[in-house]
């Protein structure tokens, strides 16, 4: 497999090295090519990913997965031939005449290393920003949804020439490998734990990576904030896939005299939401389950009160101690819990005590207040009185900070970052600089104010 990999990935870098510079009708068709493999084959997509789930919301796969997907293509179809026009820099006035640009250039080989909780849209969406920059692609999917990955490995070929965009398949051994190729850009999308791994093994190509690693996204009920509005929010965006999201709200911070009406709007809003399995999904494997199952028994014999709607609804975990493995880890789950705390400098305080998350939530129409989450918070994004929803934004930077990753992409954010911003110099006919070349003259160096 070692052995492909390094035949496919050469392959890719002799187009490159005969196209350097794809024009912007080659790069709208590309990305036409991966509207129409979306469009013709969304029934596959959903049978795939089903079976890889063995059961998942078909609404939230369309919505989450293809249309997506589709609106993210035409947005950037739509922008691209502003993004790669050379932007003109300004010149300090003692170089003038002289002009420079900014040019975006193609990387290069863009590897991809693809999650299993949204295995169609997180493999496809890299894509479109690589492509759209003049790139090509390696894709990794995920082993732990190997129905889609099958998908990908048959349909990419169909659409794409292996030299303009490739599937990889594999276990762990393969993925170690992918990670070691000496990509121009590699972006992984998953756990902290496999993304130190991904990062240290590009480091032995200097290969630069775009990290997207989730954490724990807190979400805030401020003094002011409706209740039944906020709990609404969050219980769309834990529901969403079972939890199963990097930017899901994993806990709420709510003032302790509102515990109990922020509890209860909670349990109206997924008893509304969630009240049949209808549109429910499943953990993705036994394992993942397995674990779901030992944090919230862990809550339970350290004496936290559930409230369980049942096995695909969110379950509420009252006041866990920090010591517990649901409030130390990622959930990745359908466990949600809500803490009571004294007022909102402690909740800030709570976040900021913790590592950087992937997304932060705020519940609040104060001005002020979103003004202090602005400036005294960190998080790869900051929503207020919503969840999920900034991630279908694709004019949105979308990518984390720390702990949560590094690096973002969608948009014109994912154009430049799989593009290489070059800076050009023109001198002029009749250059100003002449006058700053040896022999210096000190009278003209005071009077162009350097020295």
């Amino acid at each position: 497999m070692k052995r492909d990999l390094t035949s496919v990935f050469h392959a890719q870098q002799h187009a490159v090295e005969q196209a350097p510079y794809p024009s912007l009708s080659t790069r709208r068709e590309r990305l036409g090519r991966l509207a129409r493999m979306t469009k013709r084959h969304q029934h596959d997509i959903v049978r795939a990913i089903q079976a890889d789930f063995g059961k998942r919301s078909e609404t939230e796969i369309r919505l989450a997965e293809i249309s997506g997907v589709l609106q993210a293509i035409g947005y950037t179809r739509l922008q691209l031939w502003r993004w790669m026009r050379p932007r003109r820099a300004s010149m300090p006035w003692r170089l003038l005449p002289a002009k420079a640009h900014i040019v975006p250039q193609p990387l290069g080989v863009v590897g991809v290393m693809a999650p299993w909780n949204y295995p169609w849209s997180l493999a496809i969406m890299p894509a479109i920003d690589a492509f759209a920059a003049g790139n090509v692609v390696m894709l990794k999917p995920s082993e732990h949804a190997p129905h889609i990955s099958a998908l990908l490995a048959k349909l990419i070929p169909q659409y794409f020439t292996e030299e303009e965009f490739s599937v990889i398949e594999g276990g762990v051994e393969v993925a170690e490998a992918f990670s070691a190729l000496p990509f121009d850009h590699l972006l992984f999308t998953g756990s902290s734990q496999v993304g130190r791994r991904v990062a240290l093994s590009a480091a032995a190509n200097l290969t630069p990576v775009t990290l997207e690693l989730g954490g724990k996204s807190p979400a805030i009920v401020a003094a002011d904030a409706d209740v039944d509005r906020a709990a609404a929010a969050i219980v769309f965006g834990k529901g969403m896939n079972a939890g199963q999201t990097c930017i899901a709200p994993d806990y709420v911070l709510v003032e302790s005299r509102r515990l109990d009406a922020m509890i209860k709007a909670l349990t109206q809003a997924i008893a509304h939401q969630r009240p049949n399995d209808k549109d429910a999904t499943s953990a993705i494997n036994e394992r993942h389950q397995q674990h779901l199952d030992n944090l919230l028994e862990e809550a339970r014999d350290h004496g936290c009160r559930i409230i369980d709607a049942g096995p695909h609804a969110p379950v509420l975990i009252i006041d866990p101690t920090h010591d517990l493995a649901v409030m130390r880890e990622e959930i990745f789950g359908r466990c949600l819990p809500v803490i009571g705390v004294k007022n909102i400098d402690d909740a800030i305080a709570y976040v900021n005590a913790r590592p950087h998350p992937l997304a932060l939530y705020a519940f609040t129409d104060d001005k002020a207040l979103q003004l202090t989450l602005r400036q005294h918070t960190h998080s790869g994004a900051l929503v207020f009185n919503e969840t999920l929803l900034h991630h279908a934004v694709p004019s949105l930077p979308f990518g984390g900070v720390g702990e949560s990753g590094m690096g973002s992409y969608h948009g014109r954010h994912g154009f430049e970052r799989f593009s290489h911003l070059r800076g050009i110099f023109y001198q002029s006919k009749r250059p100003s600089s002449r006058l700053i070349r040896p022999p210096y003259r000190r009278w003209l160096m005071k009077l162009l104010r350097l020295g």
